[in-house]
């Protein structure tokens, strides 16, 4: 075992034990507060799928344009990729739990048109057999980029990455489509006679800017107190993370603006619904706190040339954004699934509320995943040593000292 690793390890009891604590709480909540426990597990769970899954992405976007200057630290959204079995697994339960909660609310009539549709696609057979698919095809080409990726450390295996290109357009394919049904299923059909045209698109930008925010702050963690990162990931690597995280953070506003504008502009019941609920009354702080943590903050704070390179401001601006991904999974999944009934029958959202559920599942999930994280990190070497794009300018500067 190297240093470099040992360095690593050490961590591992305090994670450990940082799990177990929130686990047991979320355990307790099971029994006493399953109404409540239950939106935070989907939040939970569905945030460690799409930051493996943007593990995936990341590399497979990145096989596909020939790019070089991420090939130092490709082990890092490899090692979120490599999480997808074990997100699977947990989402795959908690919605199990949850199905329920998802359906068409009908009284046994049959009903016409769109509405037709939507009875039709939320059927629970065709709904859990959707989900299984999507979890499959994900794991299945993932692990396959991922186990590619580590043959190339063998000598003279340069044709494993001329395979991972292809393998890696078809899961770009698959997952361009897949992921935006995936939205719907899980989280929009939550409000089933609520839609929006620009779900898809919307949830795959806050997954690619928290993804970016994992990355910067794994990277930086591991290359600190001589890590395995140590010399390897520098901070022009930096420098070009921090710019993606300013154009993601841009796109997602971009995406959030357009999907809020559509939806004002129609100002029809069926689309409006989702928006009023969450833009008056005590949910509207909470609407504002997320653009002002997923886009106005990082935006600013991002616009200096040296807050790019430096490694403190840019630890702190990828948590900013992390919160925010929480935030906003929050506004989308809380008001739909903690309501309550009026005196006159009409249904409507509780309050916003933190406690000891949300608390617990936050501290189980990060903890549990940054444990899963380092093991699955040092289980392959930490920088694929025969990759032919290694020859490229990726363990030196990449020349973008002048670019801002």
């Amino acid at each position: 075992m190297t240093a470099e690793s040992e360095a690593i390890r050490v961590q591992y009891p305090w994670l450990a034990r940082l799990a177990v604590v929130g686990i047991g709480i979320m355990a307790v909540g099971c029994l006493v507060a399953p109404d409540r426990l239950w939106p935070n597990l989907l939040l939970g769970a569905y945030y460690v799928l799409t930051l493996a899954l943007g593990g995936a992405v990341f590399v497979a976007l990145t096989d596909v344009s020939g790019a070089g200057w991420h090939v130092a630290f490709r082990r890092v959204p490899e090692a979120l990729a490599r999480l997808l079995p074990l997100a699977s697994l947990l989402l795959a339960i908690v919605l199990l739990l949850g199905m329920g909660r998802y359906g068409w609310p009908h009284d046994g009539d049959h009903v016409p048109g769109t509405f037709r549709f939507k009875e039709l696609w939320l059927t629970p057979t065709f709904w859990a057999a959707r989900t299984v698919g999507y979890l499959v095809f994900w794991m299945w080409l993932a692990r396959s980029i991922t186990a590619r990726s580590a043959a190339q450390d063998q000598p003279g295996s340069t044709a494993e990455t001329a395979a991972n290109v292809r393998l890696s357009a078809l899961f770009l394919a698959i997952y361009a489509v897949t992921f935006s049904l995936a939205s719907i299923d899980w989280i929009m059909a939550l409000e089933p006679l609520w839609f929006s045209t620009m779900w898809g698109v919307y949830h795959f930008a806050g997954m690619f800017q928290s993804t970016l925010a994992v990355v910067i702050l794994l990277a930086l963690a591991w290359r600190q107190d001589h890590g395995p990162l140590a010399g390897i990931f520098r901070d022009d690597h930096l420098h070009d993370l921090g710019r993606l995280l300013l154009g993601f953070s841009c796109f997602w506003m971009y995406i959030w603006f357009c999907q809020y504008m559509l939806i004002w502009y129609s100002n029809l019941p069926e689309e409006t619904s989702y928006f009023i609920t969450r833009t008056h009354g005590p949910w509207g702080p909470v609407v504002i706190a997320s653009v002002v943590l997923n886009w106005l903050l990082p935006f600013f704070l991002l616009l200096p040339k040296p807050a790019k390179r430096s490694a403190g401001a840019m630890a702190r601006i990828a948590v900013l954004v992390l919160i925010g991904r929480w935030v906003d999974l929050y506004v989308m999944i809380f008001p739909a699934t903690l309501t309550a009934t009026d005196a006159q029958g009409v249904v409507h959202a509780l309050p916003p509320t933190f406690g000891i559920w949300e608390a617990a599942t936050l501290l189980g999930l990060a903890t549990a995943t940054a444990f899963c994280l380092s093991r699955t990190f040092l289980a392959r070497p930490p920088v694929p040593r025969s990759d032919p794009f290694l020859r490229e300018p990726s363990l030196a500067p990449c020349n973008s000292g002048s670019l801002p």
